[in-house]
């Protein structure tokens, strides 16, 4: 199993949105310049999560996007969930080793006790507080 760019953008998308959240709409343009994603590229991974509920948009000349709740409310595994579908490395019809069954659990346990707020305090605390991507 790989992540793709998708998951790994969509990851730093709600990242990015996290981390500047003032209660203001941030818009695509802003946030595809501070992590260096194409506009088109980006447009397509927002409208997966906002279609999932993750984040808010607003339409218009103040409109953006936001999160739709907290950052501690998001876990890793929930964001590539949404944009990589099932965590498995390999198909259960495929192979009914139990070490798959192991290393599914494995991946999880990783990536739903990871929470967005983590990676925030994480990026603030590795940066001193100033957050570059």
């Amino acid at each position: 199993m790989k992540i793709s760019t998708k998951g790994t953008y969509a990851i730093q998308v709600m990242l990015d949105l996290a981390i500047h959240n003032t209660g203001e709409n941030i818009n695509v343009k802003k946030i595809a310049e501070r992590q260096d994603i194409s506009e088109k590229y980006l447009e397509q991974i927002i409208a997966v999560l906002n279609k999932a509920g993750f984040v808010k948009s607003i339409r218009g000349a103040q409109g953006g996007y936001r999160l739709a709740k907290s950052p501690d409310s998001y876990t890793v595994g929930d964001i590539l969930r949404i944009t990589e579908g099932p965590l498995e490395p390999v198909s259960p019809a495929d192979s009914p080793l139990s070490v798959w069954t192991k290393l599914k659990d494995a991946i999880d346990g990783v990536v739903d006790n990871v929470t967005l707020q983590d990676l925030v305090d994480e990026e603030t605390s590795r940066l001193g507080g100033d957050y570059i991507i």
